[in-house]
């Protein structure tokens, strides 16, 4: 069918910093594409317009949704099924569990075929979960497909429900030729973490296990780049620890910035944990850049880590809060940087044989093109 059909891809917001993996889809995906997005349902069409036409549906719509906090209003899903038949979509790509669950009915209205793209907290965050438990058993019943990317997240997804001739496991993809392998036989002992100071991604455990480096390297350091909710918690820790001179918090950084940074670094270094609230990461893309570029990944056995980083292989793994076992890997890396550079070859490797974003595209274009009929 090649490019000839008509894809509508839905996504929560305009743009995100945090969601290259969104753009990847929305640049690489074949077909006539229209963007949709504005939260859980589509607010806004292609034109950045609303899809709710008239002043008075917009108001109904206002009305249930901030009033009566419904999650199926109908005029929105008139609206949705308007524009579907109106562009001639043959097919909607929904980025996220929530959106895909809110948008089946207007897709079954329509009569357009639907495939949904989990990430994460729309698979294990109780709370969204329970929230959407009936939206989501009608989007198992109704959509073509749904990807996962982990194979927890594969088996998770058919213990809610999702048939399992449905569930494809496929991690976000990395575009190994933006993150070529970098030299880092040269390295000085640099660590780098790149991610939101969120539970999930417990920053605290890996200053934590930082604290032990340097009790052993006290010239060794670590970046840590992002922000998020324990961004002044962790900043807290930091000078408790008295590790002002070791860490660096650079806040949010542009992917270029990082691009360098990456470059002077010995690894990538990730403590992510469930939180309690049940969330937890699908496969970070920070962790798969970093592979590419040839650093080892030093993280925890936690979602689709466990396939991105093969322990001993490309990295190592470690039991989430194992802040000591964390502390000795990241030792080991420090006090060889030969080690580092065999890890992060073989990482490199492991990125462009499995994780390319080309393989990525091209499995999802022959999953959207399989469901139009």
């Amino acid at each position: 069918m090649g490019g000839a059909y008509n894809l509508c891809i839905i996504k929560p917001n305009k743009s995100a910093f945090s969601e290259t993996f969104v753009q990847a889809h929305i640049d690489g995906l074949a077909g006539n594409k229209k963007v949709l997005y504005g939260g859980a349902f589509p607010v806004y069409d292609h034109q950045d317009k609303p899809l709710i036409r008239s002043k008075f549906g917009l108001l109904n719509y206002l009305i249930q949704k901030r009033l009566f906090k419904r999650k199926n209003i109908s005029v929105r899903t008139r609206a949705l099924k308007n524009y579907l038949i109106d562009q001639h979509i043959d097919a909607v790509f929904a980025e996220y569990g929530m959106v895909g669950a809110s948008v089946t009915e207007a897709c079954k209205l329509a009569g357009v075929p639907l495939v949904i793209h989990f990430h994460g907290a729309d698979v294990f965050h109780r709370k969204t979960v329970a929230e959407y438990h009936d939206l989501y058993q009608k989007a198992f019943a109704y959509a073509s497909a749904f990807i996962a990317v982990s194979a927890e997240m594969a088996d998770t997804l058919k213990q809610m429900g999702a048939p399992a001739a449905k569930v494809i496991n496929a991690s976000c993809g990395v575009e190994t030729k933006d993150f070529p392998l970098l030299d880092i036989s040269g390295s000085q002992k640099d660590f780098l973490f790149v991610g939101r100071f969120v539970e999930k991604k417990s920053p605290g455990s890996l200053v934590k296990a930082f604290k032990i480096v340097t009790e052993t390297y006290p010239d060794a350091r670590l970046w840590m780049v992002g922000a998020g909710p324990l961004f002044d918690e962790t900043r807290k820790l930091i000078n408790q620890l008295g590790l002002d001179n070791n860490i660096t918090l650079t806040g949010v950084l542009k992917p270029a910035l990082i691009r360098e940074l990456m470059k002077r670094m010995r690894a990538f270094v990730q403590h992510s944990v469930t939180a309690a609230d049940g969330d937890k990461e699908g496969t970070p893309v920070t962790v798969l850049e970093a592979s590419s570029s040839g650093l080892p990944v030093v993280s925890t056995r936690h979602s689709g880590i466990k396939e991105a980083v093969i322990d001993g292989v490309t990295g190592f793994l470690v039991d989430e809060h194992d802040i000591a076992g964390m502390a000795a890997k990241m030792i080991e890396l420090a006090a060889s940087p030969e080690l580092a550079v065999k890890l992060g070859k073989a990482g490199h490797e492991h990125m462009v044989n499995n994780y390319d974003m080309k393989l990525r595209i091209t499995l999802l274009n022959n999953v959207i093109q399989k469901s139009i009929v």
